[in-house]
Order: structure tokens, then sequence, then C-alpha cells
């Protein structure tokens, strides 16, 4: 379902992904996982073309979105960010419909009935008639994916979906993101919480200075005894050591 081929992209002299390629077959949750500033949140964007590569292709279904299709490929790869990204302004409900309305054309009766469908699957049905400013910070977030799922996306990408969360709305979050996974929704998550990549991925991405060092099975990437790349090995056993830590704590 998606194809990318040798991706380059520089911010001025920096070099932040050299020449990276991954193949995401239908139906495959995939996680981006290494530390900040290595090129996986780059790679998110890439998919689709918020961060325009300079070199490399991009293919989703096996059109080459670089030639033209990538307004018709967009409609079809949702996107939730760290940040929410809702309008203040409107409700939650007009949140939902907006973009099935102006860019799908659909009617409002059944943008507002496909909404409220969406509200369920995040167990906010009851919020429709808010404001975002009266919910919590993971309220906001199962708002984003909801809006997401309103039109009817083959991809999900979801770039640290819970940065800005505490650990009970991070668990509520990612149950959300669990369930869409177990019902076969492609996705592609960047994420630091490695329980919940050794959870829901069928393959794990390591990434290290804009490079992908290792993909494996999250038994194999998060398996002690398995003879991975010392520097995934490192990372990992960081990670999880850190994790452990905060559950003492």
């Amino acid at each position: 379902m998606i194809k990318l081929e040798n991706l380059h992209k520089y911010y001025g002299d920096l070099h932040v992904l050299k020449g990276v390629s991954l193949d995401i077959e239908k139906g495959e949750t995939v996680t981006l996982i290494g530390g900040s500033g290595e090129g996986k949140s780059t790679l998110l964007r890439c998919i689709n073309m918020l961060n325009v590569p300079e070199e490399g292709e991009v293919f989703i279904n096996g059109q080459n979105i670089n030639e033209g299709n990538l307004t018709k490929a967009r409609q079809k790869i949702g996107m939730v960010f760290q940040s929410f990204n809702l309008f203040e302004n409107l409700s939650i409900m007009e949140n939902l419909t907006i973009a099935p309305v102006k860019i799908l054309k659909q009617k409002k009766a059944d943008a507002k009935a496909k909404a409220i469908e969406a509200l369920k699957v995040v167990g906010l049905e009851e919020k429709q008639d808010a404001m975002p400013s009266e919910l919590s910070n993971g309220q906001k977030q199962r708002v984003a994916i909801a809006r997401v799922l309103t039109m009817d996306p083959d991809i999900i990408l979801f770039d640290e979906p819970t940065a800005a969360l505490d650990p009970i709305m991070t668990n509520e979050v990612l149950e959300i993101i669990y369930k869409l996974s177990q019902e076969g929704m492609t996705m592609v998550i960047v994420t630091h919480e490695m329980n919940f990549a050794k959870a829901v991925s069928d393959r794990v991405v390591y990434m290290e200075k804009g490079e992908i060092v290792e993909i494996g099975t999250p038994r194999q990437i998060f398996n002690p005894g398995y003879n991975k790349n010392e520097k995934t090995k490192k990372f990992v056993e960081s990670e999880l050591r850190q994790w452990e830590l905060k559950k003492v704590k």
C-alpha cells in the first residue's frame, strides 16, 4: 500500500533523510522508533508530502504521488498530530463535518451521521456539541482521531499522538489506536511508547541519523536474546529501562 524509494530530505545543509526505502503492506501497523531528531517525523510527513523530499519517490496503492496524484491520495491518508489541530472556534461536530462536506462534497446530514459513528468509536458521542476548549487533551486527541475516520481513510499516520498527554489520557488514546490496528487499518506510527510499539506493531523500524538501521517484528526488536544491530539493542534497552524506572516512581 505504501512504497518509499530512496527518500532524501534536506533542511538547508542538514541531511535529514538519507536514502530511506520502505514497503508497508495493506492492513499492516508499522511503528517508527528512535531518538529525537533522527528523521522519524520527517519520514512520516513525506508519505503524504507535507514534507516534500528532494530525491526519491512515494507510491500509494501503486500510484506515484510525486507525479500529480497528490490531492487524490491525500483524501485517503489521514494524519493525527501530537498538537490535535482542532478548530477552536468550531464545535466538535463542526470540526468533524467540515472536511467531508467541503472536500468530499457530502450532504451535511450524511456527514453528521458519519461523524456520530466516528465519535462512538472513540467514546465521545456525548461531546458532539461541545467546544474544543471544554475537552481535556486526551479527549481532544480522540476527537482528532474521529475527524480522520470521517474521511474513510485507507491509511492513518500518527505523529507521536500521546506526546502531550498524561499517562491516563495516553492509555485512552493508545487503546483506540490498538483497536484500529486489530480492525486492519493500515497505520504508520511515530512513538516513544516502547511497550505500545511492542503490542500494536506488525513491524518496528528503528531509525538513526536519517537512516533505517533495522526492521523487525516486535518479538525480534524487543527480545533481549535476539541478535539485533548493536545500535538498536542499546536504544531499546535504554528506553525499556527508563520505562521501568517511571513505573517504580
